[in-house]
């Protein structure tokens, strides 16, 4: 009877620490399992994602927009 007691408590630790690890690690775990449903899915592309690596200044004013004829200073950030 102490052995299935000893087994039980195991298991129950075992448990409720993987318990512990999901939920103290949960937004890393989560970015890597999509990383691996992606790498596994064949009919994801990549290039149909809006590219992280796009520039910061889209919509930033062309050399023409900046002409010195205006009179209100144009503010480039």
């Amino acid at each position: 009877m102490g052995a299935l007691t000893t087994a039980l408590i195991a298991i129950a630790g075992v448990i409720l620490g993987w318990i512990t690890i999901e939920m103290a690690c949960k937004p890393c775990l989560e970015k890597g399992r999509e990383a691996i449903d992606q790498n596994l899915n064949p009919d994801y592309d990549p290039d149909d994602e809006d590219s992280i690596r796009a520039p910061l200044t889209a919509n930033a004013p062309q050399d023409s927009d900046l002409g010195s004829d205006s009179s209100t200073p144009v503010k480039i950030v």
